[in-house]
């Protein structure tokens, strides 16, 4: 009758010195990164070694198999992709209204309404102004006060529309260093794709290397929407090996970006679009101010405008380009060419800043004209002459809130603001009243000087409000997903520590199992067939 070895015990005892201690190590790496951002703790796959003995016809004959003990498996890290795409969706959808909620809450900084510092309080101070004087023609107070307001409304809206233009040229900063950032994480995945690429192979799981990966892919949805799939790095690579991710532009409805050709647009090639060396490939995402209009080369657009986004060879005109995210966030508060022209040819831009720099160039515009008509059909104290302006005269709307400023003559000689309607009558304040009812002249739309502004401050009202609500939304569903990604796959200290317990428990009684077969053999070995000797 057959029989087993005698160091049999000795075998199985070993391995489990050896199981035992791999998920001790594991436990303790999983301790030392509890705090390292996109860690996965990992855990060992215990599996039994093979019964002895294997079929076969010389098998011994025993009583049954024998368990020949136990054996590591895989180091598994745990995670869940379903988890990964949700909080990736939400991320990119939090990272576009974020943005937009930082852009448009920089804006109602700078408008400042309601406030004693605003334009609406500093127009209504030079209302005022204009009624002291029709009550007062010929206090030369009065006047002098008229000119001050007028040069402070000036100055106000000077200061909002350069303002405005210095955020707008904070947003290109934020969107060319957004447009590095995305890059350099494209190249992380590639490199970490190389090294990824030379571990599979020969049979191992690089779970630390597949950690970084996935934290590159989280940062990278912050940006733009992207679809990551996985290219099988081959050889003996196993069976849940991730392999080599390539990355593809998303619309924000989830379809695919396309080139000119209907192929997607990928920011990190697949194999299919691989270089000579056999790495995968990355297409820079890269953003264009100004310019002219690829279709139409006469009309040219303003250098703070986006005029288009290319990734690599792929060039995107700003109104197609939908893939959500900050980015596209930043691009809509700044402005960008819609590809159409106005009634004369010029370029039609849309976005936040671009929308209420273009509301106050009209708001300076309607009401320096009316305002100016209305000055010139009066005339100045003890004067038998009209046709004097107010404010500077402006030729364009274009840059209005701008150059808006009082006429240099009003300013030396207040004696010349038209308060009379009739020559050489000091106290007639008759045009002075009218000049006071500019305020109410219809700028278009049926809406008046003052209501036209009260609307622009409204709408910002409501697209901020709206802007944080979505903001606090996304940012609270993407804290929900992270916190069940976390539950799956984030480190708990508790639970290594009763893991870490129970393996060393383990390791003790398989050290107690090694012990006793030592001891058997020591008898068999120094202590039998001694008798007579």
């Amino acid at each position: 009758m057959g029989a087993t070895s005698t160091f049999h015990g000795l075998e199985v005892a070993q391995r489990a010195l050896a199981t035992q201690q791999s998920a001790l190590h594991t436990t303790s790496h999983n301790i030392s990164n509890a705090n390292t951002e996109g860690y996965s703790r990992q855990r060992v796959n215990f599996e039994q070694s093979s019964a002895f003995p294997a079929p076969g016809r010389n098998r011994p004959e025993i009583a049954g198999q024998l368990g020949t003990g136990v054996e590591p498996g895989q180091i598994q890290r745990v995670r869940d992709q379903f988890l990964d795409f949700q909080y990736r969706a939400e991320n990119n959808q939090a990272g576009q209204y974020e943005a937009k909620a930082d852009a448009l809450g920089r804006m109602e900084e700078i408008m400042n309404e309601p406030s004693d510092s605003g334009l609406a309080k500093t127009m209504d101070q030079f209302w005022q102004s204009i009624q002291d004087v029709a009550t007062n023609p010929e206090d030369g107070g009065a006047r002098r006060v008229m000119v001050q307001r007028g040069e402070a409304m000036a100055e106000t809206f000077q200061y909002i529309d350069g303002k405005l233009k210095d955020v707008q040229g904070e947003l290109q900063n934020q969107m060319n260093t957004g447009a590095d950032q995305v890059n350099n994480l494209l190249t992380q995945i590639q490199d970490l794709n190389s090294q990824i690429e030379r571990v599979e192979p020969n049979g191992d799981l690089p779970n630390d290397l597949y950690d970084k990966r996935d934290l590159a892919v989280d940062q990278l949805s912050e940006y733009v929407n992207v679809e990551v799939d996985y290219e099988d790095t081959g050889g003996n690579s196993q069976a849940n090996a991730q392999g080599t991710a390539t990355i593809t532009l998303l619309n924000e409805d989830g379809s695919q970006v396309t080139d000119s050709n209907g192929d997607p647009v990928e920011l990190l090639t697949s194999q299919e679009h691989n270089g000579e060396d056999g790495q995968n490939e990355i297409n820079e995402l890269s953003f264009t101010f100004g310019g002219t209009d690829p279709n139409d080369n006469s009309v040219s657009i303003d250098d703070a405008i986006v005029s288009q986004v290319s990734v690599g060879d792929t060039d995107i005109e700003a109104q197609n380009f939908e893939s959500s995210g900050s980015l596209k966030g930043m691009m809509e508060s700044n402005g960008y060419y819609t590809g159409n022209t106005d009634a004369d040819g010029e370029p039609v831009y849309s976005g936040d800043y671009v929308d209420m720099i273009d509301s106050m160039d009209q708001l300076a515009y309607s009401f320096t004209t009316e305002f100016n008509a209305q000055h010139r059909q009066g005339y100045g104290l003890n004067q038998n002459n009209n046709g004097q302006n107010f404010f500077t005269e402006l030729n364009d709307v274009e840059g209005a809130a701008a150059n808006i400023g009082v006429a240099g003559a009003i300013q030396d000689n207040e004696d010349l603001i038209a308060a009379s309607s009739e020559p050489n009558e000091a106290g007639n304040g008759d045009n002075a009243l009218a000049l006071s009812d500019v305020r109410n002249e219809a700028m278009g739309d049926d809406q008046t000087i003052k209501s036209f502004y009260e609307a622009q401050i409204g709408d910002l009202g409501v697209k901020a409000q709206e802007a944080n609500r979505m903001a606090e939304n996304t940012g609270s569903l993407r804290e929900s997903v992270d916190q069940n990604r976390e539950s799956v796959s984030g480190v708990s200290l508790d639970e290594e520590m009763s893991n870490m317990i129970q393996y060393q428990h383990a390791y003790n009684a398989a050290a107690r199992s090694m012990t006793v077969v030592d001891e058997t053999l020591d008898r068999i070995i120094n202590q039998m067939g001694i008798v007579g000797r």
